[in-house]
């Protein structure tokens, strides 16, 4: 058994937080007991478990172990890359109107250092991607984007945003979170200098324990800020002398999140088993399924841009007749596990999801609460 989610539960909630698969369970079980019953007699093995973390993810995003660092969260990976770069007043940073907080926050926080935040509503240029590039100039350092947008759902060619900054070197930090684990990601081809996503969305793993992906290049470019005895190159407890590691893992400066790893390690080898290109091609199949639903449906509207390629596993849409709230407590009422976005509520499938549970919930919301 994959999943072992309540029959009576429908849940499109992936855009949040994701159930975990059973072997995620057993994973963080077996890690129990074993800790509750022999303590870290098998520490070593441990180890191993987080070395393959870092393989996975990287076979995960087409780049080396050694680029990817285990961080708390997205929001620690941006304030990272934010605060480690040297800023002069001026500079400018260049974002969406649409972002998460988690990459709006840490930006604006460099304020107080004469720093720029261009926030570039999406819908300005003909494209997205025009209108990003056109807020750039050359006190452009940074281009943060999500690769999908949280609410929305929109999302955005990245080859061709890394491409621009590429050649006007400007640094490409993508807030993968709404993607990886949905879709097929490349950083190579698409020019990342830095990518982050936490675990607990299309990861289908934990929350506290996230990927942050860096070009030896870009986190060259950084200065640290945190320091501890698991950043430096060699691990050795009686040496006075150091240096940070080489590899992504100067960014850790402490006692890895043991549990999360072996969760993490979990969902993501279950991705790597069904294979990104199949997980992709359901993630979408799904998407377009509730696209038409909701184009069939008496009384929904979809908000979500359903154009071939600018749509990924998020579905916003609204109810003509009642508001976005009492919406989504109908729905919540009714073990549908959605959230409230906007002007509208979200539904966020990911590739295990039953099509008639789709069915149901967009029939739910059709009625509405009467």
């Amino acid at each position: 058994m994959t999943f072992e989610l309540d029959p009576d539960l429908i849940h499109l909630n992936h855009a949040a937080v994701a159930p975990w698969p059973t072997r995620t369970r057993e994973a963080v079980e077996t890690f129990a007991r074993e800790n509750a019953t022999r303590g870290s007699l098998h520490y070593p093995r441990w180890l191993e478990t987080e070395s393959r973390l870092r393989t996975d993810l990287g076979r995960l995003i087409h780049a080396p172990a050694e680029d990817i660092a285990l961080l708390k969260n997205t929001s620690e990976a941006l304030s990272v890359v934010a605060h480690g770069l040297r800023w002069q007043a001026g500079d400018r940073v260049v974002i969406s109107n649409e972002e998460f907080p988690s990459n709006r926050i840490v930006w604006e926080s460099l304020q107080a250092q004469g720093v720029r935040v261009v926030e570039v509503d999406l819908k300005a240029g003909t494209t997205p991607e025009d209108a990003l590039i056109a807020a750039c100039d050359e006190r452009t350092r940074v281009l943060a984007i999500s690769s999908v947008q949280y609410a929305s759902g929109l999302r955005v060619d990245l080859e061709h945003l890394g491409r621009f900054c590429r050649e006007h070197d400007i640094l490409f930090c993508i807030d993968a979170i709404q993607s990886l684990g949905a879709l097929r990601l490349d950083v190579q081809s698409v020019n990342a200098d830095f990518v982050m996503a936490d675990g607990h969305k299309w990861l289908l793993g934990p929350e506290g324990v996230a990927l942050f992906y860096s070009t030896p290049a870009a986190r060259e470019r950084l200065t640290l800020h945190q320091y501890g005895w698991h950043m430096v190159e060699t691990i050795d407890f009686d040496r006075r002398d150091w240096r940070p590691a080489a590899s992504a893992r100067r960014f850790e400066c402490g006692s890895p999140n043991m549990l999360g790893i072996h969760a993490l390690q979990a969902s993501v080898s279950l991705l790597l088993e069904t294979g990104m290109d199949n997980v992709e091609r359901a993630v979408l199949a799904r998407t377009r399924h509730l696209f038409a639903r909701i184009e069939a449906s008496e009384h929904l509207e979809c908000l979500t841009d359903t154009r071939p390629d600018r749509h990924a596993g998020i579905v916003l849409f609204r109810h003509r007749h009642v508001p976005a709230e009492p919406l989504y407590e109908w729905l919540m009422a009714n073990r549908v596990l959605c959230a409230r976005r906007g002007a509208g509520v979200r539904f966020s499938p990911h590739f295990h999801t039953p099509f008639e549970q789709l069915d149901k919930a967009v029939a739910l919301a059709d009625a509405g609460p009467g």
